[in-house]
């Protein structure tokens, strides 16, 4: 018996797991205003150089004109003339330009910098950290680089927060996170400067990965297993409503300062009802630590009403159950060993690549919204509600069609749409916003693929190991993705480019991987290598034949069952990090 069997007896999902999947899932109506956060608080304001501060001393009591006209004898039109210059303004001001039908050669007119400063639009945006720190022309790219450095800090979170939640437990790092991002996100809101918002937005990233690895984790080890594919299923759906919620908040608030208190004042609370959660006993049974195991599952056994198990749930019982758990505990891997065979170096490489692609084009979508033209918020909502229908599509074809090609079709349907929005005119928004919705629900499908997949391939004693290598990788592709927005001062067409190009060479590796559909879950490196290289070690032969000899042994029986256990607890430790 397992500690599945365990958590049957306490009342399997019942009123306990209800609440505790329920209090856990709803920060991740806020997590998706982190994540997508730089789409409002840097809002790229319409704006123009500021007029010298001596021109109201000119004579312009002649010129019977609109400010909008006015402005045309100052600002020089851009390169497609039909909008103002929003970098440049003429020396002297040019008054011939508000004569009709005037012939005058503009190209030849001295221009120079925004000496003043800039003018900016204040009816879609009241205020920016764009418009605030003048974030625009030659410092253009520090607006990205804001969210570059806020999926740095996400990875460094997974990477340290990983390491401590192994250490001082699930619970504990969690409450911890909920307090560091409530604090420094509301400092956000209060800085002086770029480079302190820049600091804060580093470490909220960081508390933001404490929220997501350890949360999920924390939630699935309380779950049985044949649950956990439901609540995964519903649980991302927070992350989709909190897209639409952002939009919501964005619109009716219009300040950046306002809008970060907003999204991250509810972390708070969420600290405050945290102390409520009851550690992972799986955990807390590796880290010998049974007894305050035991007092958890002793609470979930009466919360649940099955108050009667309390007397027969003792210390015996639940080592019996974990034996194999407890053994396994001594044995670590690395992730050399992801690359040490043929098979798992197969698997890595081709995941590596699906992951990396897959955040870097779904981050390059979903971060320049206002490319598109159409209204911010709209847009918003918009490429929040895609997912579901995208979503419910992936699942359906993992069922019927395998992991593999549903992978491979997600990332090359998603570099078709990338690449085919290239060709589509800039007035032609409605096709436009369509092909860009069309290419978000493709490359949100991918994630949802890859993290069943991922958890699929590699075997349960390195998975949580494999995940985590992996799942680094896409924090990579997601700080890398804002970086790449700059190149369409080069090009226009050069950031949808590099986001399709690297879709295409991810469908590619993906079409390798080999097929999961109706597999049993491997439990062994040797495992992996039997049934996808195509050979049988000789480590495997010896143990089959041991296997054999003692096959009729009572001990053999225990082994077997509590393999699958084993397979359990690995199952809940990776699932922690596929919400990043």
């Amino acid at each position: 018996m397992g500690f599945g069997d365990l958590l049957e007896q306490v009342g399997g999902f019942g009123k306990y797991q209800w609440l505790h999947v329920t209090l856990i899932s709803l920060p991740g109506l806020m997590m998706a205003s982190q994540n997508l956060l730089n789409n409002f608080i840097s809002g790229i304001p319409t704006h123009h150089c500021s007029l010298p501060a001596n021109h109201s001393l000119y004579n312009l009591s002649h010129q019977q004109v609109e400010d909008g006209q006015l402005l045309k004898a100052f600002i020089p039109l851009d390169t497609s003339g039909n909008r103002l210059d929003r970098c440049r303004r003429y020396v002297e001001p040019q008054w011939q330009l508000l004569v009709a039908n005037n012939s005058a050669n503009v190209s030849q007119l001295e221009t120079e910098g925004c000496l003043d400063g800039w003018t900016f639009d204040r009816s879609e945006f009241h205020a920016t950290t764009v418009s605030e720190w003048e974030l625009v022309c030659s410092l253009r790219p520090l607006k990205q680089m804001i969210q570059t450095i806020y999926m740095g800090g996400v990875l460094a979170g997974a990477i340290i927060y990983g390491g401590l939640s192994d250490r001082f437990g699930r619970r504990s790092v969690l409450i911890w996170s909920y307090l560091q991002l409530g604090v420094l996100g509301c400092s956000s809101a209060l800085s002086p400067s770029y480079s302190a918002y820049c600091i804060f937005r580093f470490l909220s990233g960081m508390a933001v990965s404490g929220i997501i690895l350890n949360g999920v984790s924390l939630k699935v080890e309380w779950i049985p297993t044949r649950e956990r594919t439901l609540v995964g299923t519903l649980s991302s759906f927070f992350f989709t409503f909190g897209q639409m919620i952002l939009a919501g908040l964005a619109y009716w608030l219009r300040d950046w300062r306002k809008l970060q208190l907003a999204v991250c004042a509810p972390h708070f609370l969420f600290f405050a009802y945290s102390w409520w959660y009851s550690e992972s006993a799986r955990w807390l049974v590796l880290k010998r630590r049974s007894d305050e195991a035991l007092k958890s599952l002793h609470r979930v056994a009466r919360i649940n009403g099955k108050a009667e198990i309390i007397d027969k749930l003792t210390l015996e019982v639940l080592h019996s159950h974990m034996s194999k758990e407890i053994e396994s505990s001594r044995s670590t891997f690395t992730a050399y060993d992801l690359l040490k065979t043929k098979g798992m170096r197969r698997i890595s490489i081709c995941l590596v690549a699906v992951w990396f692609s897959t955040s870097f084009a779904y981050y390059g979508l979903a971060m320049d919204l206002q490319k598109f033209g159409v209204n911010i918020y709209l847009m918003q909502i918009i490429f929040g509600a895609v997912d579901f229908p995208f979503k419910l599509i992936a699942l359906a074809s993992l069922t019927y069609l395998g992991r593999r090609i549903t992978q491979a079709a997600c990332l090359f349907l998603s570099a078709i749409i990338i690449f085919a929005n290239i060709f589509v005119p800039s007035n032609m928004q409605a096709l436009r916003t369509t092909l860009a919705c069309l290419g978000k629900g493709f490359t949100s499908s991918s994630f949802t693929v890859v993290y069943l997949y991922t958890g699929e391939l590699y075997p349960t004693i390195i998975r949580q190991t494999g995940m985590g290598f992996v799942s680094t990788m896409a924090r990579i592709g997601s700080m890398a993705a804002p970086a790449v927005l700059i190149l369409d001062e080069v090009l226009p067409a050069l950031p949808s480019v590099v986001y399709g190009g690297a879709a295409v060479l991810a469908g590619c590796f993906a079409c390798f991987l080999p097929e999961t559909l109706n597999v049993p879950l491997p439990d062994t490196i040797e495992d992996v290598e039997e049934k996808w290289s195509g050979r049988k070690p000789a480590t495997q032969q010896q143990e089959g034949l041991s296997s054999r000899e003692g096959g009729a042994s009572e001990s053999g029986d225990v082994v077997s069952t509590e393999g699958v256990a084993l397979k359990e607890l690995k199952d809940a430790e990776g699932t922690g990090l596929n919400a990043l």
